[in-house]
């Protein structure tokens, strides 16, 4: 957005798409907005992450004219990623210069399946309309450079931990060469350390851990396996170097910035740097925007930021196909509207027309009320049988109110008999079926209840043992055993120290 463009709005909505977090930016001031709307006169800008896109390089030589360059390019990724020509993808690309190469021009291109595009903005797009930007968020970092937010050239190696995602992105001499999803985003690390814990625990109390605790002070459990779980990591990530490296001709990677969506006490950067043996710093930039005190997601600022450039100080990459409405007067609705009214101004130009109406009007008037007197002679009589076969519906609908009720107290006793002598029966020896499984793997009642409504017949079997392993065993059996019989779900298996044992709820659905 340029200079021009920020006096045309009022204000920058940044939407993250994936947790939809919207931040409102008035004034270098950001605000959490908790329920965006629609306003013409906000900039709504986005982001994809790395995951949802494709991004590969590709040469197209130099002989091709720029009106045929986007057709060129579009060929071209097609056969070389074997795309489906059935569908037609959302295609951007930006230009990256080779001075060695005399013969072609070299392109980064990004390529989005429109299915990814329209279930991510799904949500967000039915609050507010439009979005005018949606960029890859690799490329954001570019407003790093163009702001001199980092000043320094040289390569420079961005990491990113999100819920959803987590992204490696490289820039050489402030323009970009390259960038990874790993999957290592906080949701697959939560899955990835309760593998390495051997025990399952909630997402939230990992969040917690992740931003209260310091590796290097805590006495935890988790200090173990998380140190393990970072270790991974940055195994990975070192792999990924190595092969940028190696691909892009590179000798050294000068510095490393890591951050992550939420804020924590372990100094993610200085592991980093003891890991990977690189420069690293953290990635929190001071981008000149003021907030309420609150940690803010990164992202949020570089969109931000990001859309206070000049055109030509930012990759041209939009994948948005969500446009605002062009203004009134170029709608075709609009120069409707503005025909009609000049015809009607014309209309009014001549007061003929105005008398020749008025009496034409005063005459439909007194044939009007003529009629109004025949009509209302007709409805009051009509109106009478009305109100006498009205008092009879009420009485018919009396006596069969009390024929209906009649009916239903029949049926609720015949039903409850035909319970008593199926349903009881079969309870038992669903009960006798149950206890004998239970004994055979060792594991006792604690207590039991029964309960049905119109659809359902459940029994809730409370259950004891010495090992959790036993309650997991046996419902794997009865799961297999009675597949078409019952339905079994069991939520959690909660430990009491005290007494030693591990109980659950086992809930059994007749079917």
């Amino acid at each position: 957005m340029s200079k021009k463009d920020q006096n045309s709005f009022s204000n920058i909505l940044s939407i993250n798409p994936y947790d939809s977090t919207c931040f409102n930016g008035i004034s270098s001031f950001l605000k959490k907005e908790k329920s965006p709307q629609y306003d013409k006169k906000q900039f709504a800008i986005s982001y994809l992450d790395t995951k949802n896109f494709i991004n590969t390089q590709i040469d197209i030589s130099k002989n091709i004219p720029e009106e045929d360059l986007y057709d060129a390019i579009n060929n071209k990724i097609y056969d070389e990623l074997a795309l489906d020509q059935a569908l037609t993808y959302q295609i951007q690309f930006i230009e990256t210069f080779n001075n060695l190469d005399e013969d072609n021009r070299h392109f980064h291109v990004f390529v989005i399946d429109p299915l990814t595009i329209s279930e991510t903005f799904e949500n967000i797009i039915k609050k507010i309309k439009y979005l005018d930007v949606i960029v890859p968020s690799p490329l954001l970092l570019k407003s790093l450079y163009t702001k001199e937010i980092i000043e320094d050239n040289g390569i420079h190696c961005f990491i990113y931990i999100q819920e959803n995602d987590t992204f490696i992105t490289i820039y050489n001499e402030k323009e970009f060469i390259y960038t990874k999803s790993i999957n290592y985003s906080f949701k697959q690390m939560h899955e990835r350390f309760c593998e390495l814990y051997g025990e399952q625990i909630e997402y939230d109390d990992f969040i917690r851990f992740f931003q209260n605790e310091n590796l290097k002070e805590t006495t935890s459990d988790y200090k173990e396996y998380f140190i393990k779980l970072y270790k991974e990591i940055f195994a990975n990530i070192n792999d990924i170097l190595t092969y940028v490296k190696r691909a892009f001709d590179i000798n050294k990677i000068q510095q490393i910035y890591i951050g992550s969506q939420i804020s924590t006490i372990t100094k993610l950067d200085e592991m980093a740097e003891a890991e990977l043996s690189i420069k690293s710093s953290n990635f929190e930039f001071d981008y000149g925007l003021e907030s309420d005190g609150n940690y803010i997601d990164q992202i949020h600022s570089l969109m931000h930021i990001y859309a206070t450039l000049e055109a030509n100080e930012k990759y041209d990459c939009n994948f948005t196909v969500y446009h605002r409405p062009a203004k009134f007067i170029q709608r075709q609705s609009g120069k409707l509207i503005l025909f009609s009214i000049a015809a009607l101004v014309i209309a009014f130009i001549y007061p003929v027309t105005y008398w020749v109406l008025t009496y034409a009007q005063a005459i439909q008037h007194d044939l009007l009320k003529q009629k109004y007197s025949q009509i209302h002679n007709t409805k009051t009589t009509r109106e009478a049988i009305i109100k006498n076969k009205e008092a009879d519906k009420e009485k018919v609908l009396t006596i069969l109110s009390q024929n209906k009720q009649e009916y239903h107290e029949k049926k609720s006793t015949l039903a409850k008999i035909h319970d008593v002598k199926v349903n009881y029966p079969m309870k038992a020896k669903l009960l006798t079926t149950l206890t004998k499984d239970l004994n055979t793997y060792n594991i006792q009642l604690e207590n039991i209840s029964y309960g049905e409504d119109k659809e359902k017949k459940n029994f809730n079997l409370k259950l004891i043992s010495s090992k959790d392993k036993k309650i997991t065993r046996l419902l794997e059996y009865l799961t297999k055993t009675y597949e078409n019989k019952f339905h079994f779900s069991l939520e959690e298996i909660l430990y009491n120290k005290k007494k030693k044992k591990y109980f659950s709820e086992l809930k059994v659905e007749i079917l």
